[in-house]
């Protein structure tokens, strides 16, 4: 379906360089249908989707959202659309995403995603943007917002400076960091791990100058990444909430082999590599 009132006229002569308005070509069905696509694809491609404790932050319904997160990967995107669909769904979720990748596909404009393009323009499209939806005391604003690909243990973290700018214009909003990272444990697939800091007001930063604003968002999102990166390096189940229970096991000969041994036996058969019940042939070190 092409969008109403013109939208399409505005992608075919190239006048929205920001992909348009993201609260009207935002579909609740498309989202939700996505999203299950997505966590779909998390648990055939990962061991598990988890959640570090204490879990979910507490965020009231009448205050609108920016989750401000570090971008490890190309699955930061899927993991956010999961978490937005499932625990919030009553709350509108956007997200920017780099224009010319937006001109491209389209359809993620109907997914809550709207093209930030380079330099001055760009920049005000951000901020546009973003004070539109947070308007709505319901909408949840997730930014990855090194605006790169970057590795999770980078050190010192650096944010760009659209963020800070933003928060300046969104007093009303509560801030909430987010840490993401996809580690290898015991198994032949990866965990997806997240961990959320304590929210903060963005009324708390109105006096502040933007440089100061940006340093302090930046000390608390690596305060979360070197919290996520502990319980990380614990390879610990027991520190998480488990959202996804993905893909276990090698597969093929070897674990049919595994799963006869424990016949054998008279054992419990377990996929997961980590789980000695089927006869211990896998063991931490």
């Amino acid at each position: 379906m092409r969008p109403s009132g013109g939208q399409d006229g505005g992608w075919r002569n190239g006048g929205w360089q920001d992909g348009g308005d993201p609260v009207a070509l935002r579909s609740p069905a498309l989202c939700r249908f996505f999203g299950a696509i997505m966590a779909r694809r998390m648990r055939r491609d990962f061991h598990a989707v988890r959640l570090a404790l204490p879990g979910w932050p507490d965020l009231p319904p009448d205050r609108p959202v920016i989750v401000w997160l570090n971008h490890p990967s190309w699955w930061d995107p899927a993991l956010l659309i999961v978490m937005g669909t499932s625990r919030y769904r009553e709350r509108p979720g956007y997200g920017p995403i780099d224009a010319a990748m937006l001109r491209r596909y389209r359809f993620m404009a109907r997914i809550g995603l709207f093209g930030i393009g380079p330099g001055r323009a760009g920049a005000a499209a951000f901020l546009r943007n973003g004070a539109r939806i947070l308007a709505d005391p319901r909408a949840m604003l997730w930014i990855t917002a090194e605006g790169a690909f970057t590795d999770p243990r980078h050190r010192p973290v650096r944010l760009r400076p659209g963020i800070a700018h933003l928060v300046r214009r969104a007093p009303s909003a509560l801030l909430v960091p987010l840490a993401l990272e996809y580690p290898f444990w015991n198994e032949s697939t990866p965990e997806a791990l997240a961990r959320f800091g304590e929210p903060i007001e963005a009324s708390s930063f109105a006096a502040q100058p933007v440089a100061a604003i940006a340093a302090a968002l930046e000390r608390r999102l690596e305060a979360t990444m070197d919290a996520l990166a502990l319980d990380a390096q614990s390879r610990d189940p027991e520190r998480f909430l488990t959202l996804i229970d993905g893909t276990a096991g090698v597969g093929g000969v070897y674990d049919l082999w595994r799963r006869a041994c424990a016949w054998a036996g008279g054992r419990r058969f377990s996929p997961a590599h980590g789980d000695v019940s089927d006869g211990g042939e896998a063991r931490r070190p």
